[in-house]
């Protein structure tokens, strides 16, 4: 893991071998919420940050479907790209960003992973289709759990404890305590139940409410609106101009 500073702003940055896994923070008031002219703006300036052709995101629905991104906004929650110099990425502020990547097939998605998206097994879902489309194999796929709220930070109401405990997939799964919600573990059991391995498997642990080390957005702590962007793209090749 790599804190990196570029005019100002903080990011934070994982390097695969082949892939770069990046999260925003808000330090300096860095925000990317697409529906203000600063967050409009700042995903263009990412182009021209990380060296990129373009930079493919989502209309966010707290849903269970994932696309392959061919350039359009869509609705959805997770995206996918195999193209060079094209990242993909979520916006959060709270709920998980997972990011995913396939070092044999070169291919790569972003997930946003609410209560909701998590209940449905988004993450679970978005590997099938890499499985489906790209022929992705899970013994080549890494994952990392960005920034969002933990645990202890994260308690919910008994509709929600409902929903989860008479969930097929998390019936009988250790996610609660009392009447906190771990996402973390909902969704590493949705990365182990895919076959994804744990040394493949990296999680920042940073909780977006409570967490004193870094500036990020949090929607419970302070319902402001910015957001956090959460993003990934493949390497280009050596000695390869954009």
């Amino acid at each position: 893991m790599e804190r990196v500073l570029i005019e100002g702003y903080e990011f934070i940055k994982i390097n695969f071998q082949g892939a770069t896994a990046v999260f925003s923070t808000a330090k300096n008031n860095l925000n990317f919420n697409r529906l203000e002219y600063n967050g409009k703006k700042n995903i263009e300036n990412l182009k021209g940050w990380f060296n990129l052709k373009n930079i493919g995101y989502l209309n966010q629905v707290h849903g269970c479907t994932s696309i392959i991104y061919k350039g359009n906004l869509e609705d959805a929650d997770g995206i996918i790209t195999n193209v060079p110099y094209e990242a993909v990425g979520v916006f959060n502020a709270d709920c998980v960003p997972v990011l995913l990547y396939d070092r044999k097939e070169k291919v790569v998605a972003a997930v946003h992973s609410g209560w909701r998206g998590t209940l449905s097994c988004i993450v679970l879902k978005t590997i099938e289709k890499l499985q489906k489309y790209f022929k992705s194999h899970t013994l080549n796929i890494s994952a990392c759990i960005g920034p969002h709220i933990c645990s202890s930070c994260y308690e919910v109401g008994e509709e929600v404890i409902n929903e989860f405990e008479n969930s097929a997939f998390y019936k009988d799964k250790h996610i609660f305590k009392g009447r906190n919600l771990s996402l973390k573990e909902c969704i590493l059991y949705q990365l182990k139940d895919r076959g994804v391995r744990d040394e493949n498997i990296s999680s920042l642990d940073i909780c977006t409410s409570c967490n004193t080390e870094y500036e990020l957005y949090s929607y419970r702590k302070n319902r402001y609106q910015g957001r956090l962007f959460s993003f990934i793209y493949l390497n280009p090749p050596v000695n390869c101009e954009l």
